[in-house]
């Protein structure tokens, strides 16, 4: 079982976070537009050695991974996607927004870098679309992190639905687009906000990044279609553990003031080597609350020995 040493413990626990903002990758990651599966996926890939694969979520882009991709690659390959419909990959208007779709996405990424077998870290939306991943192509994922979100039909996902923080689960209808074009940044800024321990840690300039790229065309009906797929996921999930809980070993991270050990209790429905781990001071937003353990956290179970 992946344990902190004591005094590496301590450290993250008595630090204080530093303040994070997007950060441009360094110049030894190479973009590509990886056509694959009806979408074009933008992909940030550098380092050399095992693969590792980052998911982001809604809200952000694989731009947020900058500290922790930097660091993996001093000894792995780290590839970090845009999911389909945000950032810089293409937003399919015929849709493939539910995650077992997306799934094959990661799946069409890996195959044109001719990448047999990678471990997951994945955060938000980031987390459905690995645990499909993982489910569908098992033999292909080493370890996998989970990062403060459920998973739909999972576990207590009718009890989570009930949370009026996440009444955006069911925002929809025709209206929706028309209601938040040109408003993006108001839509975001209460993500940001309401699932932080501290806004403030969710800097102005990391606001107005991931704003801007929210406000291109098709984005925000990429992010609405993330969440109308939650049904359909919901059912995929459901065949997913019919079929067998995920062998590999997984660390159900979550933020201290958000899902905290709720994500451990989601991944022991889906999972049966489950390490539960607890991001200190910090909301949703770990790698902008507190990069600094985040970062610590993930390495040492990547690390880990089998």
């Amino acid at each position: 079982m992946f344990k902190l040493a004591p005094i590496a413990l301590a450290t993250l626990l008595l630090a204080t976070p530093a303040m994070a903002q997007v950060k441009p990758f360094p110049a030894s990651f190479k973009t590509q537009e990886i056509a694959t599966n009806g979408a074009t996926i933008h992909v940030r890939v550098g380092g050399s050695g095992p693969a590792v694969v980052l998911l982001h979520g809604y809200g952000e882009t694989g731009d947020m991974w900058e500290p922790l991709a930097v660091e993996l690659a001093k000894d792995h390959t780290v590839v970090v996607p845009d999911l389909r419909g945000l950032g810089l990959s293409s937003k399919p208007a015929s849709g493939g927004y539910d995650k077992k779709n997306q799934g094959q996405d990661v799946a069409g990424v890996l195959d044109a870098l001719k990448i047999n077998k990678a471990d997951l870290v994945t955060h938000d939306i980031g987390n459905m679309v690995g645990y499909a991943f993982a489910a569908e192509h098992r033999d292909r994922v080493g370890r996998f992190v989970l990062i403060d979100a459920p998973l739909p039909g999972v576990g207590p996902w009718d009890e989570i639905l009930k949370n009026p923080l996440l009444w955006h689960f069911r925002f929809g209808g025709p209206d929706m687009e028309r209601l938040v074009a040109g408003r993006e940044r108001i839509y975001l800024d209460r993500f940001w906000n309401e699932f932080s321990a501290n806004p403030a840690r969710f800097t102005e300039a990391s606001r107005q990044h991931y704003a801007k790229l929210y406000a291109q065309p098709g984005a925000m009906h990429g992010g609405f279609s993330q969440f109308a797929a939650f049904d359909q996921d919901a059912i995929d999930n459901k065949a997913f553990v019919a079929e067998g809980k995920l062998t590999v070993p997984v660390l159900a991270l979550g933020g201290e003031k958000s899902f905290g050990p709720m994500m451990a209790t989601v991944m022991r429905f889906a999972a049966s080597n489950v390490t539960q781990g607890v991001v200190p001071d910090s909301g949703h937003w770990i790698m902008e609350e507190n990069p600094k353990a985040t970062v610590a956290m993930v390495r040492d179970f990547l690390d880990a020995k089998p």
